[in-house]
């Protein structure tokens, strides 16, 4: 009997306004048959620090977040900010 367990990025999302949401599953294999999946999900914000994530999803942000992707963002959470900070 041999136990192995492996975890992949199995789905990668971008949203309209820039945010990468991904998936890791966790497979517990025996002897080739899964036996065992459990799922991870995380997100990830223009502009923010990818140290620790895996390459393949660091690659889609590069490409996804343009100059103009990540202006718009943090321009976008500037201004919804700000309505809180009115609103209080």
């Amino acid at each position: 009997m041999s136990l192995t367990k492996t975890t992949v990025v199995d789905q990668i999302t971008v949203q309209e306004n820039g945010v990468v949401l991904y998936r890791q599953a966790t497979r517990i294999m025996e002897d080739g048959k899964q036996i065992s999946q459990t799922y991870h999900r995380s997100s990830l914000t223009p502009a923010q620090d990818l140290t620790g994530v895996p390459a393949n999803v660091v690659a889609i942000c590069n490409a996804a977040w343009t100059t103009e992707v990540v202006a718009a963002y943090q321009a976008a959470q500037a201004e919804a900010q700000n309505r809180m900070n009115q609103g209080a």
